[in-house]
């Protein structure tokens, strides 16, 4: 997970209050990392553009429910998720066979920071197929169960985070994550040591 030195706190205080220059502060802080999560859903730059700025709109107007019991990026994810999952995944049903040769390129270079550098090309195709069958599946999952994989291994938050993000207990959150992992075992989306999620940092 991107360690967070310090939190904009004062911009957060201020954009809560109403002020919108905080706000745009604020986007400009997280803009990049919001819209790499984006192309990770979209696989489209244009797309991913649309859904980061459609998560920050969706942000500023229900700021005041942020709690700051996660990471102010976390909740954004969170949003971001929600969008895609209600409305951008209904009206762009994209698989990687429809992509342009640019957006497929941009793809391509997302999904090779999930990759093992060491991996020889064989390999790599095969965890690029891997990623693939993981999120397709994991589109198959009711919104809950969707929620808590991305936020702990696409985004690689601990499940405190989590639960801050989505205003429930840490026991909802493993509830949650354990019926997840066992109904992507049995859509054969992984095997017993969950080594085709993409998560960056250990066990929390």
């Amino acid at each position: 997970m991107d360690i967070e030195v310090s939190e904009p706190r004062s911009l957060l205080e201020a954009a809560r209050g109403g002020d919108t220059r905080a706000f745009g502060e604020l986007c400009r802080v997280y803009e990049t990392r919001l819209l790499r999560q984006a192309m990770g859903l979209c696989s489209n730059a244009s797309l991913a553009e649309e859904l980061a700025q459609d998560t920050l709109v969706e942000a500023w107007k229900s700021l005041r429910r942020y709690n700051g019991r996660c990471q102010f990026f976390t909740w954004l994810c969170a949003i971001l998720l929600n969008r895609y999952r209600n409305t951008f995944r209904q009206k762009h049903p994209l698989s990687f066979s429809t992509l342009g040769g640019g957006d497929q390129a941009q793809y391509e270079s997302h999904q090779a920071t999930l990759v093992d550098a060491a991996a020889g090309p064989d390999q790599a195709a095969q965890m690029h197929e891997q990623a693939a069958l993981m999120r397709a599946c994991m589109a198959a999952l009711p919104a809950k169960l969707e929620q808590v994989i991305y936020l702990r291994f696409y985004v690689d938050d601990s499940l405190e985070e989590i639960a801050g993000a989505l205003g429930c207990p840490v026991g909802t959150v493993k509830s949650r994550l354990f019926n997840a992992l066992e109904k992507l075992r049995q859509m054969n989306a992984l095997d017993d040591h969950q080594e085709n999620l993409p998560m960056k940092g250990g066990q929390r």
